[in-house]
């Protein structure tokens, strides 16, 4: 993730919906937009502390995200925020429909 996501219309509200499409019809009915957004919030300060959102990293970087340990940290997050009605399956598919939003609109290209 480099300068180039700068001009990437990275769009909250539709990646909150394209995350609602993308996720399976029990997990949809569980969670609002806002719990998704808070999720994909926790996910992107993940990148940040990993160093995957610094501008100085070379765009030809290899990145390599670990999902397991991405929902390790959204999990720990949500217990320090006393938000403890996530499941490690339930977060697990909503970071793979943000990583799928993601790549749908050429982030990591």
């Amino acid at each position: 993730m480099s300068n180039q996501k700068d001009s990437i219309p990275y769009d909250e509200d539709d990646a909150v919906k394209f995350i609602q499409n993308y996720i399976p019809q029990e997990i949809k009915e569980k969670y609002s937009d806002d719990e998704i957004n808070y999720i994909i919030d926790i996910v992107y300060d993940y990148y940040d502390e990993k160093g995957f959102m610094n501008e100085d990293t070379d765009e030809d970087a290899v990145v390599d995200i670990d999902e397991d340990e991405i929902v390790e940290y959204v999990l720990k997050n949500t217990k320090k925020d006393k938000i403890n009605n996530f499941s490690s399956e339930d977060i697990s598919f909503i970071i793979q429909g943000e990583l799928a939003y993601c790549e749908s609109i050429g982030i990591f290209e």
